[in-house]
């Protein structure tokens, strides 16, 4: 097998209309364990031990309007990304910003315009 790839995309979340509809659709279509994460405040789906795969949560829209589905790049230094991503001629929507445990995201839109996330994890996560 290859050697690993940087950078990995780790994480997805999909924003709905009916988190619940669209949780059902994802169980009953494709057979997928997914929990409600009280804590967390939304449907979760742990990633598979030994497919490869990985996990994503599923929520309801709050304060966008349509319907995404966001893919998280893990990165080691998002500071040093987000400005990547600026120079190389893409947007940064979201600065980095804190989202607990230490760990940070930010959101950007590649130059066509598609939105992406990148995460930094904290120590521990």
């Amino acid at each position: 097998m290859g050697t690993l790839q940087a950078n990995p995309v780790v994480w997805w979340e999909l924003a709905s209309h009916d988190a619940e509809r669209s949780v059902a659709f994802f169980r009953e279509v494709f057979g997928w364990t997914i929990e409600y994460d009280a804590k967390a405040g939304f449907f979760r789906l742990p990633a598979p031990a030994d497919s490869g795969g990985i996990g994503g949560g599923i929520f309801t829209l709050r304060k966008a309007r349509l319907p995404f589905l966001t893919l998280y790049i893990q990165v080691e230094d998002i500071d040093r990304k987000a400005a990547q991503v600026a120079e190389a001629g893409g947007l940064v929507v979201e600065p980095p910003l804190d989202i607990g445990g230490g760990s940070r995201i930010c959101l950007f839109n590649e130059p066509s315009g598609v939105t992406f996330a990148m995460i930094q994890q904290g120590e521990g996560s």
